[in-house]
């Protein structure tokens, strides 16, 4: 299997949870303590972690810092770190709490040129364009709003501009356990190539990964399916 395997930890009030259609009224908790579950993902053999300040991403700055410190501080995972990051300051917060690249979504829409200017400054490795998706229109600040922009013509301004690694959510299928949205993928990845693309949303077994990895899709990013028991782990990383 050659596509990469990101588990998920979303954050609301330093507790692991998960949420349906990015719907904070839809929360369940899976853990008090994120640190630990980030530790079990590295027990059983992943490299990479996505974390999301779900708080963050409704307050528009980072709230969630110091359990990005206690994941950072207590694992070897690459973590990828995402919600609330707005300003300079926030980028610069994450990095110092030990996130090996960010992801930035809502402001690649509402400021491109500041956008452009991170990406300049911090490198394309280091940042991950965010591309929430519903209705085929990029989303914004949690997912609260949608923007008037068409996912393609979003991402290839960017990729033109350097741009490597993009998260897409298809946020109708996010916490559903319904499956992934394959065909936008194949879509995307028919278009730019070389683009190291993470899909999310709607895993909800071994199968599901198996089906992104034999359409080349690079990544995948999978929470609940892993929570609900619904993942065989080690047939997962056997393969």
């Amino acid at each position: 299997m050659n596509i990469e395997l990101i588990p998920a930890i979303d954050i609301i009030n330093g507790q692991c949870v998960r949420l349906t259609k990015g719907d904070y009224e839809q929360k369940k908790i899976y853990n008090n303590d994120p640190a630990e579950v980030a530790r079990e993902f590295e027990r059983l053999g992943f490299k990479r972690l996505h974390v999301v300040d779900l708080d963050g991403a409704k307050s528009k700055h980072i709230v969630n810092d110091a359990v990005l410190k206690a994941i950072t501080s207590s694992t070897n995972l690459i973590v990828d770190f995402g919600g609330g990051i707005k300003t300079e300051a926030d980028i610069e917060k994450a990095f110092a709490a030990g996130a090996a690249m960010v992801t930035v979504g809502s402001i690649a829409v509402t400021q491109p040129e500041l956008f452009m200017q991170w990406l300049e400054k911090y490198g394309a490795e280091r940042m991950i364009l965010g591309a929430d998706v519903r209705n085929g229109k990029i989303s914004i600040n949690g997912w609260k709003e949608d923007s008037a922009e068409d996912l393609l013509p979003f991402l290839k301004q960017y990729v033109d501009k350097g741009v490597h690694n993009v998260l897409c959510t298809e946020i109708s299928k996010d916490g559903t356990l319904s499956g992934p949205a394959t065909d936008l993928y194949k879509q995307i990845m028919s278009e730019y190539p070389n683009l190291h693309l993470i899909a999310s949303g709607g895993i909800s077994s071994n199968e599901d990964i198996e089906e992104l990895n034999c359409n080349n899709i690079p990544a995948v990013v999978f929470g609940k399916a892993f929570y609900e028991g619904r993942i065989d782990i080690n047939k997962l990383l056997k393969r």
